[in-house]
Parts: structure tokens; sequence; C-alpha cells
């Protein structure tokens, strides 16, 4: 699955006294689906890189919960 963002069904206790969380999201960064880093990967300006906390543009990756709007984009 080629998707940054996964969901799975976690276990339901007919005993739990709360309402259950039928669903739950996680984000999975953009290394995981590269082989290798390949040669001359456009990068950020030092500034930006201390922002958006890699070098390489290809890596960067605004995680933004599942109820939470996308703002996406290169960071400011």
């Amino acid at each position: 699955m080629n998707t940054h963002v996964k969901t799975y069904h976690p276990y339901a206790s007919p005993f739990d006294p709360c309402r259950p969380i039928l669903e739950k999201a996680y984000s999975t960064p953009p290394n995981l689906y590269m082989g290798f880093q390949p040669p001359n990967l456009p990068q950020f300006t030092p500034q930006e890189a201390l922002r958006a906390g890699t070098l390489w543009k290809a890596f960067y990756d605004p995680w933004f919960g599942p109820l939470e709007p996308g703002k996406g984009g290169l960071p400011q």
C-alpha cells in the first residue's frame, strides 16, 4: 500500500465503559517508499531545512491529524 496515511481497527471490548474508537489513523514518512536516496535531490535552504526537519524536499512530510485540516505546502 503506497499511501502516506494508513488506518487500522483496534479491538473494542464489549466490557469497555467508554465508546470505542473504531478506526485509528497514522502517517508514514515518504522515506519508507524510496529504496535509496537518488543523487542530486532538490534541497531546502538552511533556514527552511530547520523548519521542515529535513534537508531534502522529497523527504518532507507535513503531518496533520485526521481531524485537523491539512495546511500542506512547503514550510514558510
